[in-house]
């Protein structure tokens, strides 16, 4: 059968998406593959399809395994034979497994990376043909990426036991050059087709909000979204707890995950907000990658993470099925610390190196530069985003709190010369400079007792910015580094220096012009797009009638049906089989399976 035809029968789809038939024939044709897609583009459904059309098994490695019994579940609602091993199943569950291993019944089985030398595993697959191997979120398998995993440099020693080398495929979101060329070296692609599809994700909308009160923002924005599943992700179990209760204390349907908490518990709170029965996940980064729940509207960041990668990755969890979707970074200076924090602290890994920790630190810390940059810019935060993924957009997005924010334009050049002088002035106190925040403290006359043991009350500058508010000052700071008139070190403890460049200001009459955004008295809740789902009572009896088919068997209500099929069927109305299988996303499989409630629940709409 050939793909567009699997992609119809299995998956009710009538064409492919950018990238997808590329990779798909690249595999079919035996090469190897390297696709990076965004979240939400489709790239299971890359491996999905020559699996299909392949004879033997697909192994697909996956990280989490949240993911493999969601694939699996999505897969087998398909009419596609699938499993996964992992160390969720019970000794009687994995022989079973095994065993349908030997007997060739699987066309696609998951596997964790820990899983593949083990030798039981071993000693099936050789009773089978293994025919293509599916990497997936590859860039774990790079020292450069954001969640390097040392088991996923295991995968080509498992390839080399294998009776014959299958063609391999490599799949991730995010990406930079550095991370894919790691990717086909230590994974040793063959000369593999690479397809990058572009990192924009249009139906997101980005928004960077530096409210006074974040949690008076976040009950006002949560009650905003009315019924739509959301995640809000925090730095610290102990912001997930304290978050987690605030939202439940103010009648929110919420839940927590982080790695402090038991296994079943975590477990149990994943399954009630995949299967809709919280609406709100508060989560470390421990919940990530690997959630593949169609119908997330929205995705906070309470605190601001350690680099844009993980960012990226995480906001997009939001809006997988294609529907408009908030992505929102609450950012706060003191977030700046913690993440630093987090990274001079973080746990030493076995794997490595003294001198390769000493890198991998110092490539993390100007990670988070970036992502500090990402957090302060008035420019289009989708173009800031695309830049650092190496994709350039022409124009300005018009769908991020930038371009849609209330900016206001000043001339802050007394402001910056003042701060300048105050600079220069530490700087011939203490040559080896001081830090932002204790130049900040000294231009606004601050008494606290490191201004006065370091003396800087006898400095001509003390005070000059007396009655600006420290946050003002902070923000005139960054729009000076971000000019180039200064430079704050990326040193354990940085501290800030005047360039040749702020010579232009202080004693050559530059103008410094600075966009602002307007000040508000309230909380800000931001300007969103609106899904274009019908609404109206025949949506409302589709979503109900797929809750229950959902619970009658166990499975998340997305996996029954998206959010998308059942706008598309609302506005197509089809009374019969045929005309069922013309709605987006439903296959011959699901439409024997569900068909008949589905027709009958429309038919009664229309009264037929």
């Amino acid at each position: 059968m050939e793909p567009r035809e699997l992609l119809k029968r299995y998956f009710g789809h009538s064409a492919f998406r950018p990238g997808q038939e590329t990779l798909i024939d690249g595999l079919l044709s035996g090469r190897d593959v390297l696709g990076v897609m965004p979240t939400g583009a489709g790239k299971s459904m890359c491996y999905q399809i020559p699996a299909l059309a392949m004879e033997g098994m697909t192994l697909v490695i996956s990280p989490l395994i949240s993911l493999m019994a969601d694939q699996v579940a999505a897969l087998n609602q398909a009419g596609v034979p699938g499993a996964y091993l992992n160390s969720a199943l019970d000794l009687e569950a994995y022989q079973e497994v095994l065993q349908g291993i030997r007997r060739g019944i699987y066309k696609l089985l998951y596997v964790a990376p820990e899983r593949l030398t083990a030798p039981a595993f071993l000693a099936a697959l050789a009773r089978t043909t293994v025919s293509l191997v599916a990497v997936d979120e590859a860039h774990c398998v790079s020292q450069w990426g954001q969640d390097f995993r040392p088991s996923y440099l295991k995968i080509p020693e498992f390839l080399e036991q294998l009776p014959a080398r299958p063609v391999v495929g490599a799949f991730t979101a995010t990406a930079t050059a550095q991370v894919k060329a790691d990717i086909i070296q230590m994974l040793g692609l063959r000369a593999p087709e690479i397809v990058t599809t572009g990192f924009d994700r249009p139906n997101l909308y980005f928004g960077v909000v530096r409210p006074r009160d974040k949690d008076a923002w976040l009950l006002e924005f949560v009650k905003e979204q009315g019924e739509k599943s959301g995640i809000v992700y925090c730095a610290t179990r102990k912001n997930v707890e304290s978050v987690c209760q605030l939202l439940q204390d103010r009648g929110f349907s919420a839940t927590r995950y982080h790695a402090g908490l038991p296994d079943q518990e975590r477990q149990e709170n994943q399954e009630d907000f995949v299967y809709d029965r919280r609406r709100i996940m508060v989560a470390t980064n421990a919940f990530g990658m690997g959630i593949d729940k169609s119908n997330v509207g929205y995705v906070v960041h309470y605190n601001m993470p350690k680099n844009l990668e993980s960012y990226y990755q995480e906001a997009g969890r939001a809006g997988r099925d294609g529907e408009p979707a908030d992505c929102i970074l609450l950012y706060a200076p003191k977030d700046v610390q913690t993440a630093k924090f987090l990274i001079l602290n973080a746990g030493e890994n076995e794997e490595t190196s003294p001198e390769e920790r000493t890198r991998l630190q110092t490539r993390d810390l100007e990670r988070l530069d970036q992502m500090v940059g990402y957090c302060k810019t008035t420019a289009c935060l989708r173009q800031y985003l695309l830049d650092y993924f190496g994709e350039h957009l022409a124009e300005p997005c018009g769908n991020c709190s930038s371009c849609q924010g209330n900016f206001v334009e000043r001339d802050i050049t007394v402001e910056a010369q003042k701060i300048l002088s105050g600079v220069a002035r530490v700087e011939r106190m203490y040559p080896y400079g001081l830090g932002v925040a204790q130049v900040i403290h000294m231009l606004r006359g601050s008494r606290n007792q490191r201004v006065l043991s370091l003396k800087l009350d006898t400095l001509p500058t003390y005070g000059i910015l007396r009655e600006v508010p420290r946050e003002q000052v902070q923000a005139y700071v960054d729009c000076l580094v971000e000019r180039g008139y200064l430079v704050v070190t990326k040193t354990e403890f940085p501290v800030v220096h005047l360039t040749a460049q702020a010579r232009q200001v202080l004693f050559q009459g530059e103008r410094v012009l600075a966009s602002f955004p307007v000040p508000t008295q309230q909380a800000p809740v931001l300007p969103r797009t609106e899904a274009a789902e019908p609404v109206g009572p025949l949506m409302g009896e589709l979503k109900a009638l797929r809750t229950r088919l959902a619970q009658a068997e166990g499975v998340p209500a997305y996996i029954i049906f998206s959010n998308a099929t059942l706008a598309d069927m609302a506005v197509k109305l089809p009374t019969t089989m045929e005309g069922l299988l013309e709605v987006s996303g439903v296959g011959s499989v699901k439409a024997a399976r569900y068909g008949a409630a589905f027709l009958d629940v429309i038919r009664e709409y229309l009264e037929i």
